[in-house]
C-alpha cells in the first residue's frame, strides 16, 4: 500500500469504498476495518482522514448527495420552457429510477439514518433544498416542492414495482403537479 505521500487520492478511495460497502451491506455492516480493505488503505488511515465513523458516513453521503444535485442539473440545465422543463422531469424520473440499484439503497440508507439523526436530516433538508431551487428555475417553488417529492416517490415506485409504470404516466403526473391552477 502506498503512504499518504504518494497516494493523494486516499481520502477519496475511502469515500467511495465507504459507499459500496453502504450499497452492499447497509450502514449498519460498515466498519473502518471493512473500509479500508475494500479502499486498499492502512486502517491508520481512517483515524488519519476522519474523526470517526459518522465522520466519514456523514462526508460520504454529502458527496453522494452533491452527486444527485449534479443529477437533477444535468436534466433541467437545457430546459428553456415549461414544457422543456417537464419533459426534463420525466426524464429525470426514469434515469434516476431504472439507474444503479446502489444509488436507489444509499438514497434509502440516507433517508433512514436522516430519520434517526439530526445531522443527517440537515444533509437532506439541504439537498432537497438544492433540488427544489433547480425546479424553481422553472416552475414556482410550491410547485416545485410538490414536484420535487413526486420525483422522490415516482423514482422509488418505479424502482420497486415489478411493472413500473411507463413513461406516459409519468408524463402525466408531472403535467398534473405543474399545470397552473
Amino acid at each position: 500500500m502506498a503512504t499518504g505521500h504518494t497516494d493523494p487520492r486516499r481520502r477519496e478511495r475511502i469515500l467511495a469504498a465507504a459507499l459500496d460497502l453502504i450499497a452492499e451491506e447497509g450502514v449498519a455492516g460498515v466498519s473502518h476495518r471493512k473500509i479500508a480493505a475494500r479502499a486498499q488503505v492502512p486502517l491508520g488511515s481512517m483515524t488519519y482522514h476522519f474523526t470517526g465513523i459518522d465522520d466519514l458516513l456523514h462526508e460520504a453521503f454529502t458527496g453522494y448527495a452533491d452527486h444527485v444535485v449534479t443529477v437533477f442539473e444535468h436534466h433541467l440545465a437545457g430546459a428553456t420552457t415549461a414544457d422543456e422543463a417537464r419533459e426534463a422531469v420525466t426524464d429525470l424520473v426514469h434515469t434516476l429510477s431504472e439507474g444503479p440499484r446502489r444509488d436507489l439503497i444509499l438514497t434509502q440508507e440516507l433517508y433512514t439514518l436522516a430519520a434517526r439523526h439530526e445531522r443527517y436530516r440537515e444533509l437532506c433538508a439541504r439537498w432537497m433544498r438544492h433540488s427544489r431551487t433547480l425546479l424553481e428555475h422553472h416552475f414556482p417553488p410550491s410547485t416545485a416542492r410538490r414536484l420535487d417529492a413526486l420525483i422522490e416517490g415516482l423514482t422509488l415506485h418505479r424502482a420497486l414495482d415489478d411493472t413500473p409504470s411507463d413513461r406516459e404516466l409519468t408524463r402525466e403526473a408531472v403535467a398534473r403537479i405543474t399545470a397552473a391552477p
